[in-house]
């Protein structure tokens, strides 16, 4: 048994990756039954039962208030902003793999933010790859045959830039205040935050209708323990093994993996130009984080 574990260590990051990437493809599943910041607030409320158990069973530690006013803070950022553009942009009809391409972008600005707020260097590969990072998402978001049909939304536009400011933002925030928090009970405060603000957001500005068919309570269920749960405790699993400093270069295989997911399930279908984009995308991300010197970290 020892031994097996063993072995599947060094494919803990890929599975994270094939967890991660599924939460693009399980909002798409869900949202035609029910509104996104609903869906978020339901999906929090629930995530933030199967935590409390987790907590409780493995005695987390409880942060200080100060470190629970910066886990939320890091929530608000990081889950609320992310998850809740993310939702919003895709129930707004842009497609999956097209969010997560925008968003993929997530270690190119958070590069770039750092550089400012740390006051640290890059080298010229990683601007380099900031440069190639934006004409790639550029080529993705004007080149793909299905988005000159489609024509984005304005605001799914404007709610996927916010879902990568968020993460971006919050990534930077998390490394500064978030050190010497229990991972759990971290995530749980994060959590909670989230369903604060889903909760404003849906009961202001939603109707709360919903359809509980099959299909919307499976996304639910996957979109809570696969990834709510599953995808971050792998993560923590990597960073308490001394990933933390390689996380976000997993990140960077995100977008092309939800393509193909999306390209699979919906026909999501995207040209050439659009393809050259992806490849041109993930060459800049992996230029920004081939440097050791890089302040990347997610969460």
């Amino acid at each position: 048994m020892v031994a097996l574990r063993t072995k599947l260590i060094p494919f803990i990051p890929f599975i994270f990756v094939m967890l991660w990437s599924t939460g693009f493809i399980g909002a798409k599943y869900g949202l035609p039954y029910i509104e996104p910041f609903n869906m978020l607030f339901i999906r929090m409320l629930m995530t933030l039962c199967v935590f409390m158990l987790l907590m409780l069973a493995l005695k987390s530690r409880w942060p200080t208030g100060r470190q629970g006013f910066h886990q939320m803070v890091s929530g608000s950022l990081v889950h609320a902003a992310y998850l809740g553009g993310v939702f919003a942009a895709i129930k707004w009809d842009m497609p999956a793999g097209i969010a997560a391409i925008v968003v993929g972008l997530q270690p190119l600005l958070t590069a770039l933010i750092g550089r400012v707020w740390f006051k640290q260097s890059l080298a010229k590969l990683q601007l380099l790859g900031l440069v190639l990072g934006l004409v790639g998402v550029s080529l993705v978001l004007t080149g793909g045959k299905e988005l000159s049909a489609l024509s984005l939304r304005p605001e799914a536009i404007a709610a996927v830039i916010v879902a990568l400011l968020g993460i971006s933002i919050g990534t930077l925030y998390q490394k500064r205040f978030g050190a010497g928090v229990d991972l759990m009970a971290g995530s749980f405060f994060q959590y909670m935050a989230t369903a604060l603000w889903m909760g404003l957001l849906t009961f202001s500005t939603e109707t709360r209708d919903i359809d509980w068919s099959l299909d919307l309570m499976l996304a639910l269920g996957w979109l809570v323990f696969g990834l709510s749960v599953s995808a971050v405790l792998l993560l923590m699993y990597m960073i308490r093994e001394g990933e933390s400093a390689r996380v976000a270069s997993y990140f960077y295989l995100v977008p092309p993996v939800t393509v193909i997911e999306a390209w699979w399930l919906f026909d999501e279908a995207l040209g050439v130009i659009a393809l050259i984009g992806i490849f041109i995308t993930v060459l800049g991300v992996y230029l920004v984080l081939k440097s050791p010197k890089n302040l990347v970290k997610t969460q």
